[in-house]
């Protein structure tokens, strides 16, 4: 796989910072480590100059737009320059963007701290909701608003100068920590490889597994196959692999990772992180007036007490576990069948693939050919259309951080609604896992207006 965009350093083709200009999409292949701090700096003491005046001008008598609509703005031009850097912190990370970033945190979590604590804006959003003009509100602006006084509350805004202090302390500290925590996982998935010159030993790995590992190879100079602990490389040989001892190296090393265990025990340890994460969080609770910090995040959330999600919880595994249970036991037999009496963690996938080539005659690989990505792209697209009466159709020629990554448009009735990225494969200096990020709101200024009719996600 090539580098992003980013990592090859491609030079940007304006002699002005691209996060402080307004474009329609980000501008990625523009940003450099260098632009990020320099920018959030200016957008933070911008915006604390514009509330300011936003408090002189509301005085007593705020309205939804001179107030919520202006505080929106604010919010937006922070975010679609911070969303781009966070976003390649995570698709293509490097020494320099990681360090650009978390040099952010700190001024970003003591500006959020600072809003959740400023009593004058506080008191503004009290006075609007008890304004003449609130009860003209719909649904959703009384939602808001009320969204907003609990945000509030949980900044710490009723709390003593001095334990309001500590709470921004706390904060910023969880901040860097969950950094930190990304961080050391990532490293620790990459600081470990196999390297295989010996085609046998990947006896019973798919054509793709090995071309895959072929490849990760090459891009180190390597001959022969090299395994990773990225997540498709992982699941072939979990999958796959005869060899049951080179499955059980391959899952020591993935289980293992940022940990204390493992082939690379300490190294990144995360151990520490999650402790003193917990701890803080908990000092976090006891400081808001909560138990624990279970109870302050659902504050936020739907469910009403932590008692009700473990109830739930442990409903739905009294209801489950007796088929999961089911299902071990057959499948403890067919491994003793097959000559594997003692059925360990990283004989599971193994096996589990093999009983259901045996019993439904269905093999993974065996499908793969049927459904390459953009016929089941095409197919999602349509069952969508025909649903919901939105067309997606795939656009070229844009901006981005590496080459795999497609761009789409949604329509509604012929009319622009929004675009998505798509970026779907793993690669070195890639965060695991899926998610979604904004990267352009749809949103209406204090105006009326509605500003630039696209609401851009990126997808992983």
């Amino acid at each position: 796989m090539g580098q992003c965009f980013f990592c090859q350093g491609i030079q940007t083709v304006t002699a002005n910072n691209p996060l402080l200009q307004s474009h329609d999409l980000p501008p990625f292949s523009q940003i450099r480590a260098e632009h990020v701090l320099p920018a959030i700096e200016a957008i933070l003491a911008d915006n604390r100059k514009a509330i300011a005046e936003i408090l002189e001008k509301q005085g007593k008598a705020p309205t939804w737009a001179g107030l919520v609509l202006a505080m929106d703005e604010l919010n937006d031009r922070l975010g679609a320059a911070w969303s781009p850097v966070s976003h390649l912190n995570a698709v293509c990370n490097s020494a320099e963007l990681r360090e650009a970033y978390e040099s952010c945190l700190p001024a970003l979590s003591a500006y959020s701290t600072e809003l959740g604590q400023n009593r004058a804006l506080f008191e503004a959003y009290q006075a609007l909701i008890d304004s003449p003009e609130a009860a003209g509100f719909d649904v959703a602006q009384k939602t808001i608003l009320d969204h907003a006084l609990r945000d509030f509350r949980l900044s710490g805004i009723d709390l003593p100068a001095d334990k309001q202090q500590r709470y921004a302390e706390v904060q910023s500290k969880l901040s860097e920590l969950g950094s930190r925590f990304s961080n050391q996982l990532l490293d620790a998935t990459q600081a470990w490889t196999k390297h295989v010159t010996d085609e046998a030993a990947l006896a019973g790995l798919t054509d793709s597994a090995k071309a895959q590992m072929a490849a990760a190879a090459q891009a180190k100079g390597l001959d022969g196959w090299l395994i990773t602990l990225e997540f498709p490389s992982y699941y072939a040989v979990m999958t796959y692999a005869s060899d049951r001892a080179l499955r059980e190296e391959v899952y020591a090393a993935y289980c293992t990772r940022a940990s204390d265990q493992g082939p690379n025990a300490g190294q990144f340890d995360n151990g520490p992180v999650m402790q003193e994460i917990l701890d803080l969080r908990q000092e976090l609770a006891a400081l808001l007036g909560y138990k624990n910090y279970a109870e302050l995040s659902l504050a936020t959330k739907m469910a009403e007490s932590s008692d009700q999600v473990l109830s739930f919880l442990r409903d739905l595994a009294k209801r489950s576990k007796p088929f999961a249970a089911q299902d071990l036991e057959q499948l403890k037999a067919y491994a003793a069948e097959q000559g594997c009496p003692e059925l360990a963690s990283w004989d599971a996938g193994y096996f589990g693939e093999k009983l259901r080539e045996q019993r439904y005659s269905v093999s993974q690989e065996a499908l793969r050919a049927y459904f390459p990505i953009d016929k089941v792209l095409g197919g999602l697209f349509s069952i969508v259309q025909r649903l919901y009466g939105i067309e997606i159709a795939e656009l070229k020629g844009f901006d981005s951080w590496h080459p795999d990554v497609r761009l789409f448009e949604i329509k509604e009735n012929g009319q622009h609604v929004g675009r998505f990225f798509f970026d779907l494969y793993a690669r070195a200096n890639k965060r695991g896992g899926a998610w979604m990020d904004g990267a352009r709101d749809r949103r209406r200024t204090a105006g009326g207006e509605l500003q630039s009719p696209v609401a851009n996600l990126v997808c992983n």
